[in-house]
């Protein structure tokens, strides 16, 4: 009687074969590299806890900034201007961003302007952030005839555009097909497809974009030095605002210990700040889903 059945030789791999050899010793590169990347964020990290948090109390949080030779004090002026500077800036960049993200996704992808705004796009986000804050200099400032939380938020509007602009088209364009074609065989049109199907499925990557944009102006300093300046006192639309970017590069080159460690703390708040922003978007993002 024969034997049908063969038996598979077993594959083993040799650690010092040459193929697997280079696979080990790539793989290595890659965690050392990911691990020294990593380093200058953590350590960052720890500074900021360690120096900040030995400042942070309720106190910052309301109380007005020092003057030079005081001790104490806080920066609830300028957090209360960041926010409000940083919302301009999202109500006038989100609504545009994403009306010409569905332009150049559903509406007219290949036409001469969209490829015009595409590319102009793409090209102001490596806009310097000083030069937006010399436009919205000459444009707001300028034609108001003092500095402003106003021209502040324009400032920051021109950074957040194209981020939100860009990662929102992505966002729609990544949208299946099928999805849409379902909708129109329902009897739906462009408009209610866009609003009912394609807006909530991309919603957590148009969500995405718009942390990414707030983080981006939130700790811009530049177009603030320009549009709105800072101030000792609390919020007045109208007049020069405080924020916590341009706290950080004032106080942190100041000779005062003071100043110096509510620098510190402001910038552990603002990355706390931006950190809570990114958790809420992941949030968000995982509800749509």
């Amino acid at each position: 009687m024969t034997d049908n059945h063969c038996t598979l030789p077993t594959l083993v791999r040799q650690p010092f074969e040459r193929r697997a050899f280079i696979s080990y010793v790539l793989s290595a590169i890659t965690i050392l590299a990911a691990v020294a990347a990593c380093i200058p964020l953590f350590s960052v990290l720890v500074m900021l806890i360690y120096r900040g948090g030995r400042r942070l109390s309720l106190e910052i949080f309301y109380a007005l900034p020092p003057t030079a030779f005081e001790s104490g004090g806080g920066f609830g002026n300028a957090i209360v201007g960041t926010l409000f500077m940083v919302g301009i800036a999202a109500a006038i960049s989100i609504p545009f961003g994403i009306l010409a993200a569905i332009y150049l996704a559903e509406l007219n992808p290949h036409s001469k302007a969209a490829q015009i705004a595409r590319f102009s796009a793409k090209t102001m986000t490596g806009l310097p952030s000083i030069l937006a804050g010399v436009f919205a200099y000459a444009t707001v400032v300028l034609t108001l005839g003092h500095y402003s939380a106003w021209a502040g938020g324009v400032a920051l509007s021109l950074l957040m555009l194209p981020v939100v602009l860009l990662t929102a088209e992505q966002a729609i364009i990544m949208v299946p097909r099928p999805m849409k074609e379902a909708a129109y065989g329902m009897g739906c049109t462009p408009a209610q497809t866009m609003i009912k199907v394609t807006l909530p499925v991309a919603m957590p990557g148009i969500i995405t974009g718009v942390v990414l944009a707030v983080a981006r102006a939130a700790g811009e300093t530049a177009p603030l030095l320009f549009t709105s300046l800072f101030s000792d006192y609390w919020l007045q639309a109208n007049e020069p605002t405080a924020s916590l970017a341009v706290l950080i590069y004032n106080y942190s080159g100041m000779p005062f210990e003071n100043q110096i460690e509510l620098a510190w703390t402001a910038s552990l708040v603002l990355v706390v700040l931006v950190f809570v922003l990114n958790i809420i978007s992941r949030a968000i993002g995982q509800r749509k889903k």
